[in-house]
């Protein structure tokens, strides 16, 4: 007779299984149909494998207007947002996790609290106030929207894992005769990577695949994203070119697989790093 523990866990696995799998469908069948021909796409019968190879699907997404133009905006934006975000949210957790000052714990609640709110219910006020400042239809202005969502998530991942670290691995690097700025760099600093690294795959994926604010602040081919330009693929008659527009979004879908790929090991660690208290 199999135990009931056994029996419990082995379902679990299974309904587990069950929902990756459900997951992962729509990912392999993007992928699958970029690479099927016209006639295995619009067929009466689905096929899941692609019978014939093509590539013909990539070159035509390539050779749209914009798509160069804007992956190169796609990779200023979201650089800019990981480069300013890992650095303002870094230096705002240390000072939350190792100093005492006025209104401390108010900013951690303000930091929480800007997490809770919808993003898709300041897209008119973050709209009128970039128009103020002439920043709509910039990419500085979609930056700074960006860093308005990612920055209170990153400072508070950080904070927790700013606070996991001892002070007193500074000060034991400081009695052997480094300085405060020393101790910092050589031994905070290699012990937060992990931190930074899960916070720099968030900031990263969030403005890589973000539409709404990108497609309501750019209005002209030449300065959009990447993924505003995908939601204009359409045929010369209105129609859908399916083979195109999945092959398409698999190349976006790369950078985000390599960057991912390339930090994926440091994760698991990172993100723990603010189930933390006040």
């Amino acid at each position: 007779m199999i135990p009931r523990a056994t029996s419990r866990r082995a379902g679990w696995n299974v309904v587990g299984l069950a929902v990756f799998l459900v997951m992962v469908f729509p990912v392999f069948w993007m992928v699958s149909t970029a690479f099927k021909t016209n006639s295995e796409i619009y067929s009466y019968t689905p096929t899941f494998l692609p019978t014939h190879l093509t590539l013909s699907h990539f070159s035509a997404a390539i050779a749209r207007p914009y798509f160069w133009t804007d992956v190169k905006n796609s990779v200023i934006v979201v650089l800019i947002t990981v480069a300013v975000s890992l650095g303002l949210s870094f230096f705002a957790a240390v000072a939350l996790a190792r100093y005492r000052f006025t209104g401390r714990k108010l900013f951690i609640v303000l930091v929480i609290g800007i997490q809770m709110l919808p993003q898709t219910g300041l897209v008119i006020p973050l709209y009128v106030v970039l128009a103020k400042y002439h920043q709509v239809n910039k990419l500085s202005g979609l930056i700074l929207v960006y860093l308005t969502f990612a920055l209170p998530f990153c400072v508070w991942t950080l904070r927790g894992f700013v606070i996991g670290i001892p002070k007193e691995l500074e000060e034991a690097a400081m009695v052997d005769g480094a300085s405060r700025i020393g101790a910092f760099v050589r031994i905070v600093l290699p012990l937060v990577a992990p931190g930074l690294v899960a916070t720099s795959v968030f900031a990263f994926i969030t403005s890589w695949n973000e539409y709404i604010f990108a497609r309501t602040l750019l209005a002209n081919g030449s300065t959009q994203t990447i993924t505003v330009w995908l939601s204009y693929f359409y045929g010369g008659s209105r129609a859908v070119d399916w083979g195109a527009v999945m092959a398409a979004s698999t190349l976006i879908s790369i950078p985000v697989v390599i960057f991912f790929l390339f930090v994926q090991r440091r994760i698991a660690f990172g993100l723990t790093a603010g189930a933390v208290k006040l």
